[in-house]
């Protein structure tokens, strides 16, 4: 009789074929994405709940009132209009930055006008220079407006003597624009973070991984095999929302396809770190009723924080650095700037790299506290 040597390979018997962990994991793949399929709550959370912001968002069309005005360098900002500009409440004055950055932030409407105001030679009055974008003339129209209301003030009228006007062409910011890479975010947060807690929690308890144990099929086939179900059901989500903002409601994509397609990038980066948060719950809860309250734990900061429905700006100083250790953050600001900058993938190397840290972070804790059984 033949021994057996440790270590040694015994090959299947002929015409048995060996086992294979790829077919096992695209099968298990392709079952775990029906599932999903036919999850209420996946759909809801994934395309229904995002879409319902989108449309509401889109039909609205521009909003807020808020008017972003920067300050050119060398300008005098120790004088009645500048105080009066200050004390109307919807204006903010962006100051310190080159003008080069304005010029930047001018054309792409992430600031709605610049203004120059200089004393005039031997005189007690002041020059006032506004350069407006066409890409945001809507709050162009406020802040004439809020001018010619200074200038015609009584207190005033005997300071300011002049003003210049221009416009400049720049790419119109209209307010899908900014809505919908935010609800694309929350929603890969919902399914990585939900999605994963709900399905490995209930996979331990109802012993069907326990089951898996008896077969040839590796851990990581399981894993990867959930993962790659979500991470397709999420990108098709993903594309759905995209086409939709696009075509219905003007959601800018500078370079249509190219864009497209980095957006789907950043989307599965952003799902993968997503769904290590769902690992870490599924290895903590002890039942069912408990991931829910930790999943909220984990998303409703990062959804009204990370500036799903309006800019981190708009936060008080203290706030904001907590917005920004937030990674749904760093993902929200990587998609806008894709979309409607036109920015590649390596523009947003910063916000990838925030992403990947926290990835590292996410799933070195996971490791720890994941459970099998």
């Amino acid at each position: 009789m033949q021994k057996d040597i440790p270590g040694q390979n015994i090959s299947a018997p002929s015409g048995v074929r060996s086992y294979s962990n790829t077919k096992a994991t695209l099968a298990l793949a392709k079952a775990s994405f029906r599932s999903i399929m036919r999850s209420p709550s996946a759909v809801v959370f994934t395309l229904a709940f995002p879409l319902i912001f989108i449309l509401v968002f889109g039909f609205l069309g521009g909003g807020g009132t808020r008017i972003d005005v920067g300050v050119t360098p060398g300008s005098d900002v120790n004088n009645p209009v500048m105080g009066m500009l200050e004390k109307t409440g919807m204006i903010r004055l962006v100051k310190n930055k080159s003008k080069a950055e304005f010029d930047k932030l001018l054309e792409k409407g992430n600031v709605d006008a610049m203004i120059d105001v200089h004393r005039k030679v031997n005189t007690a009055a002041y020059s006032v220079n506004v350069v407006y974008t066409s890409a945001s003339r809507d709050k162009g129209g406020i802040l004439k407006s809020v001018l010619n209301n200074i200038f015609y003030d009584k207190t005033l009228k005997p300071t300011v003597a002049e003003i210049k006007e221009s416009t400049i062409t720049g790419r119109e910011y209209k307010t899908i624009d900014f809505i919908l890479p935010g609800q694309l975010g929350f929603s890969l947060l919902s399914t990585g973070v939900f999605g994963t807690a709900f399905v490995f929690l209930s996979l331990r308890q109802t012993l069907v991984i326990k089951r898996f144990f008896a077969t040839p099929v590796r851990r990581s086939s399981i894993v990867i095999g959930e993962g790659m179900a979500r991470i397709g059901f999420a990108l098709i989500g993903a594309l759905f929302i995209i086409l939709i903002g696009h075509f219905f409601f003007g959601f800018t994509l500078v370079h249509g396809a190219i864009t497209v397609v980095n957006m789907l990038m950043l989307a599965t980066m952003g799902i993968i770190v997503f769904m290590g948060f769902g690992f870490i719950i599924s290895g903590i809860a002890k039942s069912e009723s408990m991931v829910p309250p930790i999943s909220n734990i984990v998303t409703l900061p990062q959804f009204l924080l990370s500036g799903t429905f309006f800019s981190i700006e708009a936060f008080p100083g203290w706030l904001q650095p907590i917005s920004r250790a937030l990674p749904l953050t760093y993902l929200n600001d990587a998609m806008r700037k894709v979309a409607f900058e036109g920015l590649g993938l390596w523009d947003v190397k910063f916000q990838i790299m925030i992403l990947l840290l926290w990835g590292i972070g996410i799933y070195a804790v996971a490791v720890k506290v994941f459970k099998w059984e």
